[in-house]
């Protein structure tokens, strides 16, 4: 009997697709139920010296726009063409910044064929007339495909130099699936862990993005590391109590996993959410996320700004806003209705002295 023979392909090359591309393809050369190539795909662009990522990419083995100084794998191959990346690949990891999910679930409706497997790294959320939908539901809808999430407390830059770090799948039925997808992402410094908790372990990884830009804000302001902690703390009580209201089957321990809590830490001291909020600060709130993301970011997308505008919306619709006075308040700093201040004079209003 012929073994199935498995192929990966990386949706997404920025940051952290890249460092996901370098794990995976480490994997995939040691596993003799994978194929060795990873095709990678790149939304093309033209650097300044005329040439394209991708020529630059397949010639010198290294993303030198997102992940400079990494060699990705001599196996990493990539790709412009988004149809072509994915063919004949059983495996599909996406990883591009979540306002662009939707548009490339479309271009590939279709043109998935076969037994396909897919996992998510993407953290946000698409907020729908009929309510919420997280990426690894928008994408198994779309494609008709399995998705699970993997999430945790993973600076990108530390990951490709080969630092210890952890993290956490997030699967709904299948462990097999799951341990596949831990099988072909852990490395002896990237340990990563499953759990069946699929939206548990995808809220906790796009709601802390909120919270950072609040550590951000605390940052600029110069409150110092007892301010920060209580919005790391307040933050932390959010994301779990959010979760429980949209899907009671969320599991306590996940908010233990490095999904939950690890990643919250790791977001609130040097994340880019963090980094962009602190200027954002700094500035008095006069300059725009926007140039700041220009600014500071060198091409990566800031991702916390339009998911408090997504949860925002959330609240609004359920009439939940009291009940999230952290979560309302980083909205309306972003778009200008309070001022940065009043990260502590309103979103901190929850900290009242409890006797018990």
């Amino acid at each position: 009997m012929i073994k199935k023979k498995y192929r990966a392909a990386i949706i997404g090359s920025g940051n952290w697709g890249s460092v996901a591309a370098k794990l995976v393809a480490s994997n995939t050369l040691n596993l003799d139920s994978f194929h060795d190539e990873v095709r990678m795909w790149v939304f093309e662009e033209t650097l300044p010296n005329g040439e394209k990522l991708t020529d630059i990419i397949n010639t010198t083995n290294e993303n030198i726009k997102y992940l400079p100084g990494i060699k990705l794998g001599h196996n990493v191959v990539a790709d412009p063409d988004l149809e072509h990346a994915v063919e004949d690949a059983n495996m599909l990891v996406f990883v591009t910044p979540h306002q662009f999910i939707e548009g490339i679930c479309k271009r590939l409706v279709g043109k998935i064929k076969g037994d396909v497997e897919a996992i998510s790294l993407i953290k946000g959320m698409e907020v729908k007339t009929e309510g919420p939908c997280m990426i690894s539901s928008l994408i198994n809808k779309q494609l008709g495909v399995n998705c699970c999430v993997l999430m945790g407390a993973n600076i990108g830059d530390e990951i490709a130099m080969e630092k210890f770090s952890e993290a956490t799948i997030g699967y709904r039925e299948d462990k097999e699936v799951a341990q596949r997808w831990v099988q072909i992402f852990g490395t002896p410094y990237f340990r990563v862990s499953a759990v069946r908790d699929i939206e548990g372990v995808e809220l906790c990884g796009t709601l802390k993005n909120v919270v950072a830009i609040a550590a951000g804000f605390v940052d600029g302001l110069e409150m110092g590391n007892n301010a920060k902690a209580a919005i790391m703390r307040i933050g932390l009580n959010e994301m779990k109590a959010f979760s429980k209201l949209m899907f009671p089957s969320v599991c306590d321990n996940t908010f233990l996993e490095s999904c939950g809590i690890a990643d919250l830490i790791t977001t609130c001291l040097g994340g880019r959410n963090r980094k962009v909020a602190d200027a954002f600060a700094r500035s008095g709130g006069k300059r725009s996320f926007h140039e700041l993301e220009t600014e500071l970011l060198q091409g990566q997308k800031l991702q916390g700004v339009k998911t408090a505008g997504e949860v925002y919306e959330v609240l609004c619709k359920r009439g939940w806003q009291e009940s999230f006075p952290l979560f309302r308040t980083v909205h309306m700093i972003c778009i200008g209705r309070l001022p940065p201040p009043a990260i502590i004079q309103q979103g901190l209003s929850v900290a009242k002295m409890c006797v018990c």
